[in-house]
């Protein structure tokens, strides 16, 4: 099981919670490949759009892989993307990412350029950031029960 951190808009997060799914990179075969059935994801939202909208800067949504592979999606003329299945935690309450800074490995000793590591669109966590993220969620009890 491996834990994963993906970076989205907050809108196209809830399209993929909607739909039970996620969608890394614009919806890149290179960005999901790596996901496997039984790992973790959780989202990071900088903003509400893509590149525009309020500042979230928040981790918004949790979810456990459930597709053997990915797939290609038909989504719009021209445009299928690359997903895997999620079955996301519907508990998880959005955790802001500041209070986080510096507790988190991910991010800890980055300074003001935190911002830095979270960009791209998916990096690979630790299962101690993991739970911290999980516990800022309000779900820590749920992914503990879940990863069995």
């Amino acid at each position: 099981m491996t834990f994963w951190m993906g970076v989205a808009s907050a809108q196209h997060v809830r399209g993929g919670c909607d739909g039970g799914f996620a969608q890394l990179g614009h919806g890149k075969h290179i960005a999901v490949k790596s996901l496997r059935k039984g790992d973790w994801i959780v989202y990071y939202s900088p903003r509400e759009g893509i590149g525009e909208g309020a500042v979230v800067q928040a981790f918004t949504a949790i979810g456990r892989v459930r597709s053997d592979a990915p797939y290609r999606a038909e989504q719009a003329m021209n445009f299928n993307p690359y997903r895997v299945d999620v079955d996301y935690l519907k508990e998880a309450e959005p955790a802001p990412i500041k209070p986080l800074l510096e507790r988190l490995r991910l991010t800890r000793d980055q300074g003001t350029h935190w911002g830095m590591v979270m960009r791209g669109p998916k990096r690979r966590l630790d299962e101690e950031d993991m739970r911290l993220i999980t516990d800022a969620m309000g779900v820590l009890t749920e992914f503990d029960h879940l990863r069995g």
